[in-house]
């Protein structure tokens, strides 16, 4: 018998019920904060919390004591804030490290690799306490988790030339147009009144998107903002010093599962050019269709880049151009030269100066070795100008006048800020991992510094200390360390083991290859002395590390992730 297409449905997550089913994010988040015998969000909320930029979390290191006292875990929240292009005041971030030092159980801010800061540790009953301080100083953390556009990443440093300016610009447009417009975020925590209106999303939908977007506007040479990684990015295409308009790439993501096949990392593709005029419609027409066409029986298989595989490139270029009214023109001619900051004194285009500061991890605290969380809060009861936060988790101090350079550089100087690290260290990054978040499989960020001490001693031993080598950890395989844009990738599997990834290059646009699976700290080192060693003495001149492997087929290069991958 023929089946009725029409009476076949497909069994859509519990995700999209909760967001069916809740009010436009509202849920009953209300009646969970009244409630104190417990420090978490109950149910849906817990989900529903992670659209207003928190994640409930608990400290891991703490879970088995708390058990066998039979205590609840130490339910706390990160929340994290939207700040697209990464720039803030330096005298909002008086207020910033002000509640950090007040209101968290670490004390600590964290820059992330998504180009914004975040609280570890707000306890429930200090979540409005939180919204409201960002509120007084302009902010909010509306939709910087959960399925909705991402805090949207630019090229790190705007006050380089006008056209950084513009980028950055570009950046705050796409953010504010992609924004949810549901009145949840202000009535909840911020005690707005209700408003009789019904709420609409007229791009988001409903239900939102069937998985988080990310999205970036870069300008070349510099691919400081990893756009490959990203659903959504536009880069620069520059004519007499003004942006014109965008190449437009899309469908980048790392996110895998363990074993899972059906998943795998991919590369942003290109799409093609666009003037500028139409770049909002653009944006708006590729997550509408990723809205539309998404995956929302499978969460594994939700993000654009499974849609674009689906249906095809040329099918989801052609909708999106029907939605925009416009057609895409060729791509236009770009290059990358490299992803790192470039760090110390810089002097921008109105002959002020910017200094970009180092922070291992992101980490912004005080310890024996540098008063970083210290020297920024003197900095910044001081600057006139602003704070800009990188995609690498570095700090850039800008618009410093002559007057205050001085002044500056002798804080920084004198906290630590400006420190001598090895170009290995100053391109490594991790994710934060244990304790606090719920998906670590192993250590990434409490790792990091000390195994990149190991790898700088074996790269001085066979005298390539001064060489650059992009390395990452990420604590499981979700894809925050951005390891599968690495030259050298740790994704964790279990407490002490890894999976090794080699072989992605210095710019950011090919995935390294497993090289040993599920090997540990010490076997990885092992590991890595053999392959320095080799790459010291073989190389090509100037031949980087990522190159190397793949040029002598030690990894075989993944020229197509959905076939090269797993294979």
């Amino acid at each position: 018998m023929k089946k009725d297409h029409k009476k076949i449905f497909l069994k859509t997550t519990q995700e999209e019920h909760i967001k069916e089913n809740s009010n436009y994010l509202r849920g009953t988040i209300v009646d969970d904060l009244k409630n104190e015998i417990t420090n978490g969000f109950s149910g849906d909320n817990f989900s529903l919390i992670r659209f207003h930029g928190m994640y409930q979390q608990d400290d891991r290191d703490l879970r088995l004591e708390r058990n066998e006292q039979k205590l609840e875990p130490r339910y706390a929240m990160m929340l994290r804030c939207r700040l697209p292009g990464g720039i803030i005041e330096a005298k909002k971030w008086l207020k910033i490290d002000h509640f950090a030092s007040k209101n968290t159980l670490y004390g600590t801010i964290r820059l992330t690799n998504r180009q914004t800061f975040q609280f570890h540790g707000i306890l429930k009953k200090k979540l409005k306490d939180a919204h409201k301080m960002l509120h007084e100083i302009g902010l909010d953390s509306l939709g910087t988790a959960n399925d909705v556009n991402r805090n949207v990443l630019c090229t790190s440093n705007p006050m380089e030339s006008l056209v950084h300016q513009e980028c950055y610009t570009w950046a705050q447009k796409i953010s504010n147009v992609l924004l949810p417009q549901t009145k949840a975020y202000a009535e909840i925590w911020l005690d707005q009144k209700k408003i009789a209106t019904t709420d609409q999303e007229p791009i988001l939908g409903k239900t939102y998107l069937p998985r988080k977007f990310k999205t970036t506007v870069v300008v070349p040479p510099y691919n400081d903002v990893d756009l490959y990684a990203n659903d959504m990015n536009f880069i620069a295409i520059i004519k007499n010093n003004k942006i014109v308009g965008f190449n437009v790439l899309i469908g980048g993501g790392l996110s895998i599962t363990h074993g899972n096949k059906n998943t795998w990392p991919f590369l942003a593709v290109e799409l093609g050019y666009i003037t500028l005029e139409h770049t909002l419609s653009v944006a708006k027409s590729i997550v509408t269709t990723q809205r539309d066409w998404g995956n929302r029986t499978d969460r594994k298989n939700a993000k654009t880049r499974y849609t674009i595989e689906k249906v095809g490139l040329s099918v989801f270029k052609k909708e999106v151009e029907k939605r925009a009214n416009t057609t895409f023109e060729p791509i236009r001619p770009y290059y990358f030269t490299g992803r790192g900051d470039r760090f110390g004194w810089t002097k921008n285009i109105n002959n002020d100066w910017s200094l970009t500061i180092f922070v291992q991890n992101g980490r912004i605290y005080d310890n024996d070795k540098q008063l970083v969380k210290s020297g920024l809060l003197k900095i910044a009861n001081l600057h006139k100008g602003n704070f800009r936060l990188t995609a690498n988790q570095n700090i850039v101090i800008s618009e410093i006048s002559d007057e205050n350079k001085k002044k500056i550089n002798e804080i920084a100087m004198s906290h630590g800020l400006i420190k001598k690290v090895s170009p290995l260290r100053e391109n490594s990054m991790a994710c934060v991992s244990f304790p606090t978040c719920p998906l670590a499989m192993a250590e990434a960020e409490r790792m990091l510094s000390f195994f990149i001490t190991q790898v700088e001693n074996i790269m001085l031993k066979y005298g390539v200390e001064k060489e650059i080598i992009i390395l990452r950890i990420s604590g499981c395989p979700n894809g925050c360390g951005r390891s599968l844009l690495a030259e050298i990738g740790l994704i964790g599997k279990a407490i002490g083991r890894y999976n090794l990834y080699i072989g992605g290059n210095r710019i950011g646009s090919r995935i390294p290859k497993i090289y040993k699976e599920n090997i540990t700290e010490k076997e990885i080192l092992t590991h890595l002395e053999f392959l320095i060693k080799i790459w010291s003495i073989k190389r090509k001149k100037t031949e980087h590390f990522g190159d190397f492997v793949v040029r002598k087929n030690i990894v075989k290069e993944i020229v197509n992730p959905i076939h090269d991958f797993w294979n």
